[in-house]
């Protein structure tokens, strides 16, 4: 991985010339159900990839649309439903809790089974999750609420979980274009779904439906598709196909391109310490900027715009950052992403709070500098842990992403409470230098 790397793994080679991955392979996994194989004949590994990249993109274009729908109402609804600011905060946190669980469920699923079954079983979570919001707002039930939104935390995870799926057949070189591939996917419905808030709210009211209840029914059909999409559609499975693939070419006299056999953990660390921070800082912003923007006066429009705007920076940029990762490697990307989001908290600190105008730009600075973390950090991991097993170490690395999450978004209210937006976004921005300081360690 050039430049990025901070310590490089040993591989596997055996002979003078590269494994035949390029040519037909006799063989693979080709996963039917959960886990039960049959041998079948395969096309090349880059073929393999490619079918799997569109299988995963299709998915995470309607996933993108029930991850925006909590990101958007979700503080809105909770001050409704449960009347006070103070635990605006408290969805986020409860999202993020029920996301550190299903990232170490689809995990241990994905690893065990293959991503089809990880990913199918973690967006049909989700779909409960989302139409139990939804009953939740429309019996005024705050308890039922709470665990909805801990259900629904599953669709986030999966979402992001999906971008070490299209990392599996990706040859090394080419790890940072793949993530960044599954991250852009999300975009479309990412960014549609913040804007379709006031007429998807419309639509709920003249049916009997709470109005900020309405994003998460659209969240929870979205998630439902994707589930029956992965389900359908993603076959052979990513990661059993890479496994087969290793194994093959190991009996064969070969060895799988630059496959790591232990665990780097340096890498680990600098990858796992900038998506946490990352992870930490964006949310603990986003969370709170609709509830401070409807505070002065902001219709939902102006809220949707700036969200929207928002997470088309977190998904949009993926493919340069992808290429900026695989061509400069991954500490000098990881210390952009935290340059961004020590800039976009100062930015969101001083905004006039009158100025939807300024708080885009925090909020567009903020999900750059969560792009620029996630990718370089993904990639990190992505290539620092054998096929073996691999699923497993990093559901368990996003389950502390989302702790970090929960963290941030659980806090953000009561610091809002007790100090204002202004000293949350200063206080989060001033945490990315933890990004900063690691990077420049590792650098050394």
């Amino acid at each position: 991985m050039p430049g990025g790397s901070p310590s490089r793994p040993e591989y596997y080679y055996s002979g003078d010339c590269e494994p035949p991955e390029a040519s037909v392979v006799a063989t693979f996994t080709f996963v039917t159900g959960f886990g039960s194989p049959l041998i079948a004949a395969s096309p090349d590994r880059a073929a393999l990839q490619r079918r799997s990249m569109r299988v995963l993109v299709a998915s995470q274009v309607l996933s993108g649309a029930g991850l925006a729908a909590g990101v958007t109402v979700g503080a809105l609804l909770a001050e409704d439903v449960l009347g006070t600011t103070s635990l605006a905060g408290l969805p986020s946190a409860l999202l993020t809790l029920g996301s550190a669980g299903a990232a170490y469920g689809v995990g241990v699923l994905s690893d065990r089974s293959g991503r089809r079954p990880g990913l199918a079983a973690g967006y049909a979570a989700g779909a409960i999750g989302g139409a139990g919001v939804a009953y939740a707002a429309v019996i005024d039930n705050a308890f039922l609420l709470l665990v909805a939104l801990l259900v629904y935390g599953a669709g986030t995870a999966t979402s992001l979980q999906a971008r070490y799926a299209g990392a599996d057949l990706a040859l090394p070189e080419r790890r940072g274009t793949a993530v960044s591939t599954i991250l852009v996917a999300t975009t479309l419905g990412a960014v549609a779904g913040p804007n379709l808030v006031a007429p998807v709210g419309r639509l709920a009211e003249e049916n009997g439906i709470p109005a900020l209840a309405g994003p998460f029914v659209l969240a929870a059909i979205a998630y439902a598709v994707a589930a029956i999409v992965l389900l359908v559609w993603l076959r052979p499975d990513p990661l059993l196909t890479a496994r087969a693939l290793i194994k093959q070419n190991a009996e064969s006299g070969f060895a799988a391109t630059r496959q790591p056999h232990r665990i780097d953990h340096a890498a680990i660390r600098l990858g796992g310490v900038t998506m946490v921070v990352t992870q930490l800082v964006m949310v603990a912003v986003m969370t709170m900027t609709p509830v401070h923007m409807r505070d002065h006066g902001h219709g939902l429009g102006a809220t949707g715009l700036v969200i929207g705007l928002h997470i088309a920076a977190m998904f949009l940029p993926s493919p340069i950052t992808g290429r900026l990762v695989d061509r400069y490697g991954t500490t000098p990307v990881a210390a952009a992403g935290g340059g961004c989001l020590l800039a976009a908290g100062f930015v969101a600190a001083v905004a006039p709070e009158q100025s939807v105008a300024v708080l885009a730009v925090a909020l567009i600075l903020l999900g750059l500098g969560w792009n620029l973390g996630l990718l370089a950090g993904t990639t990190l991991v992505a290539g620092a842990v054998p096929a073996e097993g691999r699923a497993r170490v990093q559901g368990r690395l996003d389950v502390a992403v989302a702790l970090a999450g929960a963290g941030g978004g659980l806090s953000s209210g009561f610091v809002v409470a007790a100090t204002g937006y202004s000293a949350l976004a200063a206080g989060s921005g001033l945490l990315a230098l933890v990004v900063l300081a690691a990077a420049l360690r590792q650098r050394t």
